[in-house]
């Protein structure tokens, strides 16, 4: 077995500058300027965003950035590093399903500001992309990309970018994502990779909106958060994401409630369902129960007390939501074999990537007994991340 496979944060400015060569390449000229928009990890809250839950992802230190210069012709033409592929065409066009592909997320940005009043017809953009945050391993690689393109286009646009201002974008990258790229997915992504902030955490109420920053310093409690990349493909426009969200909101109506926060007995609403809705409902309001336990372990610094929570909400996703994969639940028993304090698959499953918490002076063993029980089983090597809680989209 070789050794295990980090994959290291790069400097922004580095990133930026591989964005503004392949501007230069692409377009001829200089951008009008380059924006910068993080992955996430959730530390745990996972698939209940939209049954308005409560979440608590952070911002990673690996990064998407845009070069973006103002046409005046209503076209977007994107390029990418990832792909090597294009897109160009008329903003008018842009619909459900079109374009297909990562340019539905950029392309979608511009659709929804347009929809909701906040850019008239005729603007267009050229666009450079380049990004560090693996595609396909459930660390919010689309959200990254329509979070630093709907900055880019509030900034050459006048909008408002303050809180408020964001907050709007985030309502703009949601429906980008819902309806072009067609993915069910809630606003958690694009909500952490505007509002997040260094050292922290972000309590998400998805319900209402609100958010509040938890303190999150693991070198203080001589702990490390790792990101297990099992480099087995995340996909969340096959239907079963949808599925799941549909299962939710059909159980919603049956109990007569707006969302499942809105639920008073557990146990009477996994009562009144039959299988497959009791167990998807099941973990749901456990999930959420959990979210709060961890917050306030959170803001009482005892990092390394969460551990327990990860495990159970790891065991819920496996069992009752039935969205983990050979792939992470592998690596999450393998990392707690090797002294993991807690691990859990994180995103919204189906392959991905999974988190560990582990003591500093284990991430060594633990990385490897990872690789090594992957190894063992036939499975896909394995990469891993850095998770330094890290800021929001920013103009560079």
């Amino acid at each position: 077995m070789s050794a295990p496979q980090w994959v290291d944060p790069v400097d922004v400015d580095t990133v930026a500058g591989t964005a503004e060569a392949l501007f230069r390449s692409a377009f001829g000229g200089v951008a009008d300027g380059v924006w910068a928009a993080p992955g996430r990890v959730n530390l745990i809250g996972e698939h209940v965003d939209y049954a308005g839950g409560l979440v608590l992802p952070f911002a990673l230190p690996y990064v998407t950035v845009v070069a973006v210069r103002v046409r005046d012709d209503g076209i977007l033409h994107a390029v990418s590093t990832h792909t090597g592929e294009s897109w160009h065409g008329p903003l008018d066009d842009v619909a459900p399903g079109h374009p297909a592909g990562w340019a539905a997320y950029v392309a979608g940005v511009v659709w929804a500001l347009r929809r909701s009043g906040h850019l008239t017809a005729g603007t267009g953009f050229d666009v450079a992309v380049h990004s560090t945050v693996p595609v396909g391993s459930g660390l919010s690689s689309s959200a990254a990309l329509e979070c630093a393109f709907a900055l880019a286009v509030a900034d050459l646009a006048g909008l408002p970018t303050d809180d408020s201002g964001r907050r709007q974008l985030i309502t703009a990258s949601i429906l980008a994502e819902n309806e072009i790229a067609g993915a069910s997915t809630g606003g958690m992504d694009q909500s952490v990779a505007m509002l997040a902030r260094p050292g922290h955490a972000l309590l998400l109420d998805c319900r209402g909106g609100a958010t509040r920053h938890v303190p999150l310093d693991f070198d203080a409690a001589g702990a490390r958060l790792v990101v297990i990349d099992t480099n087995a493909p995340h996909r969340l426009v096959d239907g079963q994401y949808g599925n799941r969200r549909a299962t939710v909101e059909k159980a919603c109506a049956d109990l007569g409630v707006a969302t499942l926060r809105d639920v008073a007995d557990v146990d009477a609403a996994v009562a009144a369902l039959s299988s497959p809705a009791a167990q998807r409902v099941r973990h749901v309001l456990g999930e959420i129960r959990r979210v709060r336990e961890v917050a306030d372990l959170l803001d009482r610094g005892r990092i390394t007390d969460i551990g327990d929570a990860l495990n159970r909400s790891h065991a819920s996703l496996r069992d009752d939501y039935e969205v983990s994969s050979v792939e992470l639940d592998s690596a999450v028993e393998a990392a707690l074999e090797a002294g993991a304090w807690g691990a859990r698959m994180t995103g919204g499953g189906f392959g991905g990537s999974a988190i560990a918490l582990v003591p500093a002076d284990r991430i060594d063993a633990v990385v490897e007994n990872v690789a090594r029980r992957a190894d063992t089983a036939g499975l896909p090597v394995p990469q891993f991340l850095h998770a330094e809680p890290s800021g929001s989209a920013h103009r560079l």
